[in-house]
């Protein structure tokens, strides 16, 4: 974050110095330009990177159904969500059948785990 800053400065210099290509300007720009770029922009930028940061897996998949395409059990298993093949767990250890619709309760990596919709036989 701290080179992001200086990199927004040297930028803001260069476009500053097609304009007026006297050093006497430009370095004084530069240092002006790093100084408020790093008290104002690089807490906002430290905050964002520091706050809980979503994949879009949260949004996308979590709490959506999906439809069983291959028999998924505790070790393993596929289903198809959205035109996508997802490689599958069951979290309670039941096994769901080809065809059958489950809920898609959590991620890890590229493993959907997976529980019975309420209903579901």
């Amino acid at each position: 974050m701290f080179f992001l800053n200086l990199a927004l400065a040297a930028f803001l210099t260069a476009g500053v110095g097609y304009f007026l290509p006297d050093w006497n300007i430009l370095v004084p720009v530069f240092v002006v330009a790093s100084l408020i770029f790093l008290v104002f922009l690089r807490p906002i930028l430290v905050k964002q990177r520091t706050g809980e940061q979503k994949t879009g897996m949260e949004e996308k998949y979590i709490g959506k159904i999906a439809k069983v395409i291959e028999p998924v059990s505790s070790t393993g298993g596929g289903v198809a969500i959205y035109d996508e093949r997802w490689n599958a767990r069951s979290v309670t250890g039941e096994i769901f059948e080809v065809g059958q619709e489950v809920l898609i309760v959590k991620n890890d990596s590229l493993i959907l785990y997976v529980d019975k919709v309420n209903g579901n036989q």
